[in-house]
This record gives C-alpha cells, sequence and structure tokens, in this order.
C-alpha cells in the first residue's frame, strides 16, 4: 500500500504519521533500486582501480556494517561513549538496508514477498504461543 501525504501528515490508509518528510516518500521497490543505482556507481569506481566487488566481498562489508551498528545500540544502551551517535545510528542502519539491498538483487530474492511471507510466519508462531 502507498503512502500517500494529507497536508503535513502521512498516511497509508490507516495510520497517520505526523512527521514531516524532506524526501519524497519512496516504495520499497523505489528505495532497491536506488541502492542498486549507487552500487552500480560503486561497481564503475572498483573496475577503474581495482576489480568489482564480489558477492562475498559486499557480504563481507555488510557483517562489518553490522558491527559498527552493535557498537552504536551498545552506545544507545549507555554501554560506549560514541559522539553525534543519534545519526551514526540513522546512517549505519541505511547502510545495513543498502547492503541488503544489493544482496537481494544479486541472489534474485524478492524482498517484498518475502518479507511479507517471513512476517505472517512469525505472526502465526507468536499468536500460536500467545493464545497457549
Amino acid at each position: 500500500m502507498a503512502l500517500t501525504r494529507k497536508g503535513s501528515a502521512i498516511t497509508n490508509g490507516r495510520f497517520l504519521k505526523a512527521d514531516v518528510l524532506s524526501f519524497p516518500i519512496m516504495e520499497l521497490q523505489q528505495l532497491q533500486n536506488r541502492a542498486l543505482e549507487v552500487r552500480e556507481q560503486y561497481t564503475e569506481y572498483e573496475c577503474r582501480f581495482t576489480k568489482e566487488w564480489s558477492n562475498l566481498n559486499i557480504m563481507d562489508g555488510f557483517v562489518g556494517d553490522v558491527g559498527d551498528l552493535m557498537k552504536l545500540v551498545m552506545a544507545k544502551e549507555g554501554l560506549r561513549k560514541i559522539d553525534d551517535v543519534d545519526a551514526k545510528l540513522a546512517h549505519e542502519l541505511a547502510d545495513c538496508l543498502w547492503c541488503v539491498f544489493v544482496l537481494a538483487k544479486k541472489y534474485n530474492v524478492d524482498l517484498e514477498k518475502e518479507f511479507l511471507a517471513t512476517m505472517s510466519q512469525l505472526e502465526k508462531g507468536i499468536q500460536k504461543k500467545l493464545s497457549a
């Protein structure tokens, strides 16, 4: 379901979000396409100076990003001191999402379909536990 603007609010037909966004609202496929556009630029750069990153290189980078994300979560929970942690956390979450989009494309995974299927599975599992 697409999000739409209603004045300064955002709605998807059921929920209303009052935050004002400075970027256009994008569907999942649009976000993935944008991630792949940026990845193509990295590929061009890599091919000029070394060689294109393999899927393993991309995954290795993702693992490093997840490690950075863990440090930022620890800082948010008071276990580390990191300056400007909120901005860095937002950046790292977006960086991780970028890697997920790229890897999904590389391995021909339909993220929207698989995400919805996984959420249904998780929901059925937790509903079963809650009703026990």
